[in-house]
């Protein structure tokens, strides 16, 4: 299981202001979303819905512009966190009309972005345009609106937020001993982050430190995204790729024992950059939060890895 380092702030003098919007996906029923209003109210957060969030068109949590005004008015508004309901299908329509420097001034102010899933283009979005930097995190109705709230998620979130998380940490497979390197941390869901390239909001990082997750996607198309990645350059111009969970998809007779295992093997074939496994991060109930955008240090030690940075 995951570990992390944290040191203690003193208690703050008021609370954080965190706005729950919708920018994606429809958030379909409301008791799951007030309840991780309630939640996150009892973690010491002072917490508002944004107007929007239950808008519904189609899949959408909104109309387009419904969810590119919610952006633009939370950006104004400058909370402290601004936490997405949920993921799914959406930003990728709002990519061009996005004001990227008012969101970034929103940063500037304080604000931190968080989500994963779908929130990936707005977060690579923001990097490319501005070099903004946003959280990589839970997303508010599947983490925090379920039967259950998973301890580690909530205290990595929690302490990410009030600026205590300096690093994570993790174990990978055996053959990394010694590792260190130093980049922009960035990535998110690959078939989202694979979505942007060759566009003006996939961020050109060299020399970085790219995390990658997916869900209900199948090992081969799993490989052959990452050979896109490859083929197109981005493997090879990175320090380290950290890989997350890749999960809930079906096996095929065609198969033959073809696996994620060997997904990662002949990648290794592919790329001189280390491909480190074992993140929690992705469609999963423990997930870390991290800086996207910042500069982490990254470092082995017979099987732990820590990815630290600076505030």
């Amino acid at each position: 299981m995951s570990h992390h380092h944290h040191h203690h702030h003193a208690a703050e003098a008021h609370p954080q202001h965190l706005t729950l919007f919708t920018p994606a996906g429809v958030v379909l029923k409301a008791a799951p979303l007030k309840l991780a209003a309630r939640r996150l109210a009892a973690q010491g957060f002072e917490v508002s819905v944004d107007e929007a969030a239950l808008a519904r068109h189609q899949r959408f949590g909104g109309d387009d512009d419904v969810r590119l005004d919610a952006l633009h008015r939370i950006a104004r508004a400058r909370p402290d966190i601004a936490l997405a309901t949920r993921g799914g299908y959406g930003l990728t329509r709002l990519l061009d009309r996005i004001d990227w420097k008012l969101i970034a001034k929103s940063v500037a102010h304080g604000t931190r972005w968080v989500g994963h899933s779908d929130m990936t283009a707005l977060q690579l979005g923001l990097l490319a345009h501005t070099g903004a930097q946003s959280w990589a995190g839970p997303l508010a109705v599947g983490d925090f609106g379920g039967e259950t709230v998973d301890d580690i998620t909530q205290d990595c979130f929690v302490e990410a937020m009030t600026g205590a998380l300096e690093a994570v940490g993790f174990r990978t497979e055996a053959g990394f001993d010694g590792l260190q390197a130093k980049g922009v941390l960035w990535g998110g869901n690959l078939c989202v982050l694979n979505a942007l390239l060759g566009t003006p909001h996939f961020p050109k990082v060299k020399g970085g430190i790219l995390f990658l997750e997916d869900v209900n996607e199948h090992p081969y198309r799993i490989e052959r995204s990452l050979l896109q990645l490859h083929q197109a350059g981005v493997l090879n111009a990175q320090k380290a790729v950290v890989l997350g969970s890749f999960n809930e998809f079906k096996k095929s007779p065609l198969d033959r024992g073809y696996s994620l295992k060997g997904v990662v093997e002949y990648l290794r074939s592919q790329t001189k950059t280390p491909i480190l496994t074992g993140l929690p991060f992705g469609h999963v109930p423990t997930k870390v939060t991290m800086p996207v955008g910042a500069k982490v240090t990254l470092l082995v030690q017979a099987r732990d890895v820590l990815m630290g940075w600076d505030h």
